[in-house]
């Protein structure tokens, strides 16, 4: 926190390519820091952070209203269409480490499309990852942001009625981050109100960790 008037929060967005990570970190910060685009490969190839303007009708605290401020850094996707394991790994830990070394990190948003099915080998594979990136308390640290909720939508799935029909893989995953999910449609997302609503679920995550934060330091194996 800067001073007893705003609250900074720190988000890194992490998934597989053409998941709508760097779409979703320009929602949050309401803003187009990061390229996104449709493509056959890979879009995101390094780290970059951005940061958000002030934002107001947030939080409040002790009944006075707090100016929000939200940094998300975007990362390569995992698997990635033209580098390996190891470099996308090191350039994101890297990249915590210089980022949110001293404050830390609030929350790791997995993005997963709501309109394709979760596999097995995926789950494990992304769980596998981010443990290497986070450590032993991962799940604490990490929430599921659920793109392409408007596809879900167009096919007459209200929340409820997708997570009844979910496979059991995904619901495998909600439940080890203690349900720690979001729905975001990103034809609404960017849209004031929208994103207010998406801040709000981020914020009520953050605060039922008591607003721990994951320390990262740089490390090479």
């Amino acid at each position: 926190m800067a001073d007893s008037n705003e609250m900074t929060i720190n988000l890194v967005v992490l998934g597989r390519t053409q998941t709508g990570k760097s779409a979703a970190g320009n929602s949050l910060l309401g803003s187009s820091d990061f390229e996104s685009r449709c493509s056959p490969s890979s879009v995101t190839t390094c780290c970059s952070l951005g940061r958000s303007c002030r934002i107001s009708g947030i939080i409040r605290r002790k009944g006075c209203e707090l100016a929000l401020h939200v940094r998300v850094l975007d990362t390569p996707s995992y698997p990635h269409s033209s580098l390996s394991k190891e470099q996308v790994r090191d350039a994101v830990r890297s990249a915590l480490a210089h980022h949110f070394g001293e404050e830390g990190l609030h929350l790791a948003l997995l993005v997963l499309r709501a309109d394709l099915p979760l596999c097995a080998d995926e789950r494990d594979h992304t769980i596998q990852f981010i443990q290497e990136l986070l450590g032993p308390t991962w799940k604490d640290f990490t929430a599921v942001l659920l793109t392409h909720a408007d596809k879900a939508e167009e096919a007459a799935f209200t929340e409820e009625a997708y997570l009844r029909s979910a496979s059991s893989t995904l619901l495998s995953l909600l439940s080890s981050v203690q349900h720690k999910y979001i729905f975001l449609d990103n034809q609404k997302s960017i849209i004031k109100e929208e994103r207010a609503t998406v801040l709000r679920k981020l914020l009520n995550f953050i605060r039922q960790n008591n607003y721990q934060v994951l320390l990262l330091k740089h490390s090479k194996e």
